[in-house]
């Protein structure tokens, strides 16, 4: 298991910028692909990012694609998520997720991840 810790949210207007980070401990975060998912109130958790174990590959939603980027410190034990171009409809509580090693179905599905973080709250004002 990985225990994730995000952090980073906030109050932005419209048009704005947010970096999130997610700090992950246990000895298996390097070998692990990681995802960023949000939730919006009302609404199911949906996939917004991924990046590969050693950072050679990333895959996005297309609602974020060009605004989002993933990336990744082995180093530091991070993933981050940096969101540009922020919109209103982006508002939702962030989680960050450790892919399960054994997983073969899709990537980009909450099924695909076993290990989550407590989320942040992400709030574009119009």
């Amino acid at each position: 298991q990985v225990q994730l810790v995000e952090s980073g949210g906030g109050l932005v207007q419209a048009g704005g910028s947010l970096r999130l980070s997610c700090a992950a401990s246990g000895r298996t975060f390097s070998s692990r692909a990681m995802g960023w998912f949000r939730q919006a109130p009302g609404k199911e958790r949906e996939f917004v990012a991924r990046i590969a174990w050693n950072g050679a590959s990333t895959l996005y939603a297309d609602s974020v694609k060009g605004r989002f980027t993933i990336s990744r410190d082995n180093a530091k034990n991070t993933v981050y998520l940096q969101m540009n171009s922020l919109k209103p409809e982006d508002t939702a509580v962030y989680y960050c997720a450790a892919s399960n090693p054994i997983w073969v179905g899709e990537i980009a599905t909450v099924g695909g991840y076993d290990s989550w973080g407590q989320g942040t709250q992400v709030t574009v004002s119009s």
